[in-house]
C-alpha cells in the first residue's frame, strides 16, 4: 500500500505521536532545571517505570504489558530499504510519450496503446512507468528512466518506438490530381426532395407580398415600440 508522507510541522496529523512529547514535557521537564544531559536522562529513566505501570485510557491495559506485546509482534526490517515515491496516473500519447513534471518519458509502443493509463512511480532520481494490469508473467514495469532536471526535456529510448506506424503504407499522390468531369443532369432529374423543390420553375416565380409591420401589430393586438418624452416645465 502506498504511504502518505505527512508534511513537516503538522502535529495535528500524528496526534498520538506528538502527545508523547507533551506527556514527557509535563511529567519530567516542567518546573525543573538540569545542569547536564546526564541529569536529564536520569530523571527520564526514573520516570519511565511509573509511566509503564499506569493504565492507558484508550485500550484500558497496563502500558508496560501492552508495549511488551507490541514489541514481540514486530517483524524484522526487509533487506531492501523502503522506497518513497510519488505515484500518479497519466495517459499515453500517440507517440508513446507520457507527460510528467513538465517533461516527456517514453514507454514501449508494443506494450501500450494510445490514451492508456500508466502508473508513474517517481523518486528524486528515477521515473518508473508501470502498467495497471500485470502481463502474463505478472510483471507491470514498462520502462525506467532517470528523472529529468528542469522542464521541457524528452527522455526517450529509441527502441521504445519500434512498432509505431512509419507512414510508408499511406497512399500518396504526386503532381496534380485530375479533376473528374461533372455530369449535368436535365432540369427535374435531380435526386432528393430538396433538389426537386429547387427545380420547380413555378416556385421560383412566386411573388412575395410586402406589407408594413403595423399590420402584424393590429393582428396580434400589440402596440409598436415608441419612446415617450415628458415635456419640460416652462418655468
Amino acid at each position: 500500500m502506498p504511504a502518505d508522507v505527512l508534511a513537516a510541522y503538522r502535529p495535528t496529523g500524528k496526534g498520538r505521536v506528538e502527545r508523547q512529547v507533551l506527556i514527557v514535557r509535563d511529567h519530567v521537564l516542567s518546573g525543573r532545571a538540569f545542569s547536564s544531559i546526564e541529569e536529564m536522562d536520569a530523571a527520564f529513566t526514573a520516570w519511565v517505570p511509573r509511566r509503564r505501570a499506569q493504565i492507558h485510557k484508550t485500550h484500558r491495559e497496563m502500558i508496560g504489558h501492552r508495549a511488551a506485546r507490541d514489541h514481540a509482534a514486530l517483524k524484522t526490517l526487509p533487506p531492501a530499504p523502503y522506497l518513497v515515491a510519488e505515484r500518479h496516473l497519466r495517459p499515453v500519447g500517440k507517440d508513446c510519450l507520457i507527460a510528467f513534471g513538465g517533461n516527456l518519458y517514453s514507454v514501449p509502443a508494443r506494450k501500450v496503446r494510445p490514451r492508456q493509463l500508466v502508473e508513474i512511480r517517481a523518486t528524486k532520481s528515477q521515473v518508473m512507468l508501470h502498467s495497471t494490469v500485470p502481463d502474463s508473467l505478472g510483471e507491470t514495469l514498462l520502462a525506467m528512466h532517470p528523472r529529468a532536471v528542469g522542464r521541457g526535456v524528452r527522455v526517450v529510448e529509441e527502441k521504445h518506438w519500434d512498432g509505431l506506424p512509419t507512414g510508408k503504407g499511406r497512399r500518396t499522390t504526386t503532381g496534380e490530381v485530375p479533376v473528374q468531369p461533372r455530369h449535368h443532369r436535365p432540369l427535374g432529374e435531380g435526386s432528393g426532395p430538396l433538389q426537386a423543390l429547387l427545380n420547380r420553375a413555378a416556385a421560383t416565380q412566386v411573388e412575395v407580398g410586402r406589407r408594413p409591420l403595423s399590420v402584424y401589430d393590429e393582428l396580434t393586438g400589440t402596440r409598436p415600440f415608441t419612446t415617450h418624452r415628458t415635456p419640460k416645465d416652462s418655468s
